[in-house]
């Protein structure tokens, strides 16, 4: 990368030459022009990327207003639209959009496809993102065009600067350590989503916290990993109890995984709650309609969606007498008691 003076900001033509192309070219790009190569564009994103380049605020010519005014288009960019949290989070965002006179894209984040240059060519308000990650190309390449982008809950720590909103995902493991603590267990057990996912980590996190401060080191904390998928968790729940038959309490990092761990745990020919208790974490509308009804950690998701679009207008139309609107906005999350968690069993010897 070409070297830049200490303190000076990247420019257009900075990216330029990284990409080995034209200011003209870079400048395409980032309005989502269709007559670039998907190479050059490719060379260009990796540029903005590599220098850290965004669009200069109230740039002439850059920006995302039309003639009469804002867009009154915003877009949800999501990996996918399947599972009742996404419907939830979905609710949230159209049901607050249309309350402001505004329409939702719902824009699909697919591997090979390109779909942020759809973005830029919509110049729409702005962009929620949500179970993506902001440290890809795609996203950079958002920054640098200057659109205004909020987060949900991103998976990897987002540039500096980047609105986000989120849950108390660290406060919402403590909670259910503390819960399956009240009740005796201290052999227990997490199904954890994906150990790169920041939200993932904290979950985790603030349950070993809970075990370690509430036993002095005691209690023993056994984690895997189900991918946040049903069948995923099913296995690591069988991995769990193979390897510590003993556990007597299941984290899921997620309803849809915990579903799993009732999956295996049936197997086994194992009871829910008389032989293992089981926590969730979202409360879905599932964890009322299985049986036993599912103890989870609830987390607002429709609120979630409702805050970002709240965030995404002050961005965009500079509201709060043009104050920074915050980095980072966390919502409560809280414990709902059902059905699936009791007291550990006398014996942590396991049934055969």
């Amino acid at each position: 990368m070409p070297p830049r003076p200490a303190g000076s900001r990247p420019t257009l033509s900075l990216v330029a030459k990284t990409a080995g192309t034209s200011v003209p070219t870079v400048s395409k790009v980032l309005r989502g022009g269709t007559d670039v190569s998907a190479e050059t564009r490719a060379r260009v994103m990796e540029a903005v990327q590599a220098v850290g380049y965004t669009r200069r605020a109230g740039s002439k010519g850059e920006s995302v207003r039309d003639e009469g005014g804002l867009s009154s288009v915003l877009d949800l960019v999501v990996t996918h639209f399947e599972g009742s949290w996404a419907n939830l989070l979905i609710a949230g965002v159209g049901r607050e959009a249309a309350a402001a006179g505004l329409d939702v894209v719902l824009t699909l984040v697919e591997p090979n496809g390109d779909w942020v240059s759809r973005v830029l060519r919509r110049r729409t308000l702005g962009v929620i993102g949500t179970l993506v990650d902001p440290a890809s190309r795609q996203f950079g390449a958002l920054f640098a065009a200057g659109v205004p982008v909020v987060l949900i809950d991103p998976m990897s720590t987002p540039p500096s600067g980047v609105t986000s909103v989120g849950v108390a995902n660290w406060e919402g493991g403590r909670m259910a350590a503390e819960h399956l603590l009240s009740l005796g267990h201290v052999r227990m057990g997490v199904v954890a989503g994906h150990a790169r996912h920041l939200f993932s980590r904290a979950r985790v996190d603030g349950f070993r916290a809970a075990a370690d401060t509430a036993t002095a080191g005691s209690a023993t904390v056994s984690v895997t990993h189900g991918g946040w998928n049903r069948a995923k968790a099913a296995t690591a729940t069988h991995a769990l109890l193979d390897d510590d038959p003993g556990i007597t309490g299941i984290f899921a990092c997620a309803d849809s995984m915990a579903l799993g761990v009732y999956d295996a745990l049936a197997a086994r020919g194992r009871r829910i709650p008389e032989d293992i208790s089981v926590i969730g974490f979202d409360d879905l509308p599932e964890a009322q309609y299985i049986t036993p009804g599912l103890t989870t950690v609830r987390q607002p998701s429709t609120e979630l969606g409702a805050a970002a679009v709240k965030l995404l207008i002050e961005l965009s139309r500079g509201e709060s007498g043009g104050a920074r609107s915050p980095a980072r906005m966390k919502l409560a999350t809280e414990l709902v008691v059902r059905a699936s968690t009791g007291p550990a069993p006398a014996t942590a010897a396991p049934r055969r």
